[in-house]
């Protein structure tokens, strides 16, 4: 693809997100992502259909990150573990929900 350096946006993680979820993904988990330059994506795992959305809702976990980071992770130049032990990745709440991630994205 031409574009895949071009860093993509909260709308279009949203959407990749919510391809990659699907109606059950079998998460079990409230996950949310909270970036740096503002903007959120919600994933409630435990509802049937999950819900992907751009709610500023309370989750088990929050993971905070900046878009080039989130952009870094798509992109195969970094992985989660890297980028939280660097400080790139915050996170808030239970790390259990947060491993359930690899499961759907990786």
């Amino acid at each position: 693809m031409a574009d895949e350096k071009k860093d993509l946006g909260v709308a279009e993680f949203t959407e990749g997100i919510r391809e990659r979820v699907g109606e059950n993904s079998g998460l079990d988990a409230v996950i949310k992502f909270a970036f740096d330059e503002g903007g959120v994506i919600f994933i409630d795992g435990k509802s049937v259909p999950n819900v992907v959305s751009n709610e500023d809702l309370p989750a088990e976990v929050t993971l905070k990150m900046s878009l080039d980071t989130m952009n870094k992770l798509y992109r195969k130049e970094t992985n989660g573990m890297m980028a939280f032990m660097s400080g790139k990745i915050k996170l808030d709440g239970n790390m259990m929900a947060a491993m359930k991630l690899d499961q759907i994205l990786g």
